[in-house]
């Protein structure tokens, strides 16, 4: 399948003594450049959410959040932590000997402070699975909506490729008879200003500019470029640079096409080939 490098998901668990939350998200980036925000509680599986991110990602600027929130009402402990609670109080009236104008603790701030109700960290070692259970999930829903958005610039970029296949088909019944009238024109003007040249001379000089001005090749590879973008749209997997280089060989052939363009109606071609490839290198720009 073919995949776009923006995408989002989200992932919440209830645990014991609270709720895990997973979210992923991401956007352009040439490589794959993972970020993390991770709590502190759970900072020791930040590296095999990377590990975890790399297999499945190849491509763009990740950003993974995990948080964890305690339930207050499950872990809330039967009594205040008297040692800790006697130890402030001291703390408290020492500071404000030393300080008179510093306001005392409220009751809230006590209430507050790390470790008043006892341990509230959570458990680790039970966390940790769950977490990386948790993350494999949001992977999958992840993947899924870069799917959906990949599919749907791999269906513009097939229709802007199957337009410029029409147009090649268009113009190749059109070079011979251009060709040959402008090469009449030139034979007539050379013969005009030429009178003392014999007329074998002429057909060479014509003859010569004509190779010149033959677009047939450069149409036959526009249309071999075009199977190639088609074949990776159906091959999928991490395409974009692929066609990112499909894109300047393209461009590069429409470029000769309007240099050697022998009638405005070429001309208009060539400049809707350019239209269409940079249509379809915007869209690739997206893709993983």
């Amino acid at each position: 399948m073919i995949y776009s490098m923006t995408g989002y998901a989200a992932k919440t668990r209830n645990v014991t003594g609270g709720a895990l939350h997973v979210e992923l998200r991401s956007v352009n980036s040439r490589y794959l450049d993972c970020h993390f925000r991770v709590c502190d509680e759970l900072r020791v599986v930040e590296s095999a959410l990377r590990e975890l991110i790399a297999e499945r990602i190849g491509r763009g600027k990740i950003e993974c959040r995990v948080s964890f929130v305690a339930d207050v009402c499950n872990v809330q402990p039967r009594s205040l932590n008297a040692e800790l609670l006697a130890r402030l109080k001291n703390f408290d009236a020492e500071i404000r000997k030393a300080m008179p104008d510093v306001a005392p603790l409220t009751v809230n701030d006590v209430l507050r402070w790390p470790g008043m109700f006892g341990d509230e960290s959570a458990d680790v070692e039970m966390l940790v699975p769950i977490c990386l259970d948790l993350a494999r999930e949001a992977l999958d829903d992840f993947n899924a909506s870069r799917m959906r958005e990949g599919n749907k610039l791999a269906a513009v970029i097939a229709e802007r490729a199957e337009r410029m296949r029409a147009l090649t088909k268009e113009t190749e019944p059109r070079i011979p008879a251009a060709q040959a009238a402008f090469n009449e024109r030139l034979r007539q003007r050379l013969l005009d200003a030429a009178q003392s040249v014999d007329d074998e001379r002429i057909r060479q000089e014509v003859a010569v500019f004509a190779a010149r001005i033959d677009v047939a090749e450069e149409l036959a590879r526009l249309l071999t470029h075009l199977d190639e973008v088609d074949r990776i749209l159906t091959t999928g997997g991490a395409s974009g640079k692929r066609l990112d280089f499909l894109m300047q060989e393209l461009n590069r052939e429409a470029n000769t096409l309007g240099s050697k363009s022998l009638v405005s109606e070429i001309s208009q071609i060539a400049i809707e080939f350019k239209l269409l490839i940079e249509q379809m290198r915007e869209q690739i720009q997206n893709l993983e």
